[in-house]
């Protein structure tokens, strides 16, 4: 008989566990909250759409629970929090991309599912995190997941930057 210890059946996803920081949540009802503020962080993932919109159109049925999508009129429109999805992503997008917006902000590269490689090489070196081929919804949205758990990852990482000296 095969015992299985700590089993758990509850979808827990992003809930404050063992890996969250003790932050500060986003003040929505304020005028202007302060989006550079390390402390702050939105308390749902937002996946910013850039590009053809058309081709990402069945990913929100795909994301995890309180996750949301936006389509910000152009990059200076997209906050330092988010997960930008650059659909039909070529180099010279990434670059300005990865130019204008914060390091906080992770950037996905949604290419061709016949994308030459020398392409995914070029939004890769250009800036973008991942280059995910084709779009189809579920691995995409893994792999908007996996991007969410990094930027979780790199404020512990960078924690100790972040607290005053003694």
């Amino acid at each position: 008989m095969l015992v299985q210890l700590n089993r758990n059946e509850t979808n827990r996803t992003f809930t404050p566990n063992s890996t969250a920081l003790p932050v500060r949540l986003l003040d929505l009802n304020s005028p202007r909250p302060d989006r550079n503020n390390l402390n702050t962080q939105r308390p749902n993932p937002v996946v910013a759409v850039l590009g053809h919109p058309g081709r990402v159109a069945a990913l929100p049925a795909h994301l995890p629970v309180g996750w949301t999508m936006r389509y910000p009129r152009d990059l200076d429109d997209v906050r330092a929090d988010e997960i930008v999805l650059v659909s039909g992503a070529t180099e010279r997008v990434v670059g300005t991309a990865r130019a204008v917006l914060s390091v906080r902000t992770r950037i996905v590269a949604l290419v061709d599912e016949f994308a030459p490689a020398e392409l995914v090489a070029a939004v890769l070196t250009a800036g973008a995190d991942v280059c995910v081929r084709g779009g189809q919804p579920a691995i995409l949205a893994s792999h908007l997941v996996a991007c969410r758990r990094r930027q979780l990852a790199e404020r512990w990482h960078n924690l100790q930057d972040a607290l005053p000296g003694f």
